[in-house]
């Protein structure tokens, strides 16, 4: 897939949010758990981005994702994308999504291309997530913080575009079956918001319009 591909479709996607007028509700955990809808209407959220980074390797096209250390009190040894809530000094979405992956991988802004976003995601536990979608070229040098970063691994793009890697899993929380998308790849179980954030990624390359809906 390549570069210029990317940019052309992402940079024709016109992301989804709630709240806005005539934008329909296109992502989040309750995609797959409509009865959630009724306990995340209204609620306060907090803001936060994540970068979503395409590494251009000559083999082919990759995703960068990290694993959360196990200490953490959020979202401990999960999958996710660099990213995190938005600060005071943040100018926007795309500043923090940029601030967020240095500080947790090394990865500099100037190795970067951004090429678009993905629709804004949010979760049950309150925060509305802007992907921001950048093309990396190889030469770049990661330091990541081991405080929050166990580990920092790239899976084929092909692999999430291929519909047949996506399963839809359920676990029983607070006494009720909640489902979530999931991606197996090797030793890594990628779940919850960053599954459902890949699949809205390969929803767009897949289409010209995004899909709403589109279910396992």
């Amino acid at each position: 897939m390549s570069r210029d591909f990317l940019r052309a479709r992402l940079g024709a996607h016109a992301p989804g949010r709630r709240g806005s007028p005539g934008v329909p509700v296109l992502r989040g955990d309750d995609d797959l758990n409509p009865d959630m809808r009724a306990d995340m209407a209204g609620r306060a959220l907090t803001a936060a981005a994540v970068l979503v980074p395409l590494i251009d390797r000559p083999q082919g096209m990759t995703v960068m994702l990290t694993r959360r250390t196990d200490h953490l009190h959020d979202h401990a040894g999960q999958v996710s994308f660099p990213g995190g809530r938005l600060d005071p000094g943040d100018a926007d979405a795309v500043a923090a999504a940029l601030r967020e992956t240095e500080e947790e991988t090394g990865l500099a802004p100037r190795h970067i291309d951004l090429i678009g976003r993905l629709d804004t995601y949010v979760t049950r536990t309150g925060f509305e997530v802007t992907p921001v979608v950048g093309l990396v070229t190889p030469g770049f040098e990661l330091k990541p913080d081991t405080f929050e970063v166990a580990e920092i691994f790239e899976v084929p793009l092909a692999f999430f575009l291929d519909s047949r890697n996506r399963r839809t899993e359920s676990r029983l929380w607070q006494g009720q079956t909640r489902f979530f998308y999931v991606y197996p790849y090797e030793s890594h179980y990628i779940w919850g918001a960053t599954a459902g954030m890949l699949n809205n990624l390969a929803e767009v390359l897949a289409h010209s319009e995004p899909v709403a809906g589109l279910g396992p």
